[in-house]
């Protein structure tokens, strides 16, 4: 019996794929009684969304995210807390403002830079809450 009521039931029929073709209509995601949270993606917005989350897939712009998570840190202060280079961090950083995730503003000699906005940080904790559930 599966855990949650929407899951499917692994047959041997399945298992052995056989055409499982369904008989009956089941509701759509359109039915009043079943509405869906969101809808499906177009093939151009799973492009635009696989590209996003391509470019996140880099440990070290990972790294600066957590930090700037915490607050607003300047580039030497990210170098010194990541130990790298400063022209490292700027390149990343580049990368980051380009895909909207960071802004950042210059105070004198300065810059610093925070995340984006609040879609941003939660989606950072998101992913964090689900790496860390057991």
């Amino acid at each position: 019996m599966p855990d949650h009521p929407t899951e499917p039931v692994m047959t041997e029929a399945f298992l052995d794929g056989e055409d499982l073709c369904c008989e009956t209509p089941h509701a759509t995601h359109s039915d009043e009684a079943n509405p869906s949270p969101t809808e499906t993606l177009t093939l151009e917005k799973a492009q635009q969304m696989s590209e996003f989350l391509g470019f996140l897939a880099d440990p070290n712009r990972l790294r600066i995210l957590s930090i700037l998570a915490a607050g607003k840190m300047c580039v030497g202060d990210l170098a010194i807390a990541l130990k790298m280079n400063e022209s490292a961090v700027s390149h990343q950083l580049r990368t980051l403002r380009a895909l909207r995730i960071v802004n950042f503003y210059k105070q004198g000699r300065h810059v610093f830079y925070g995340l984006q906005d609040q879609h941003i940080l939660s989606f950072y904790q998101a992913v964090i809450e689900h790496l860390d559930e057991t």
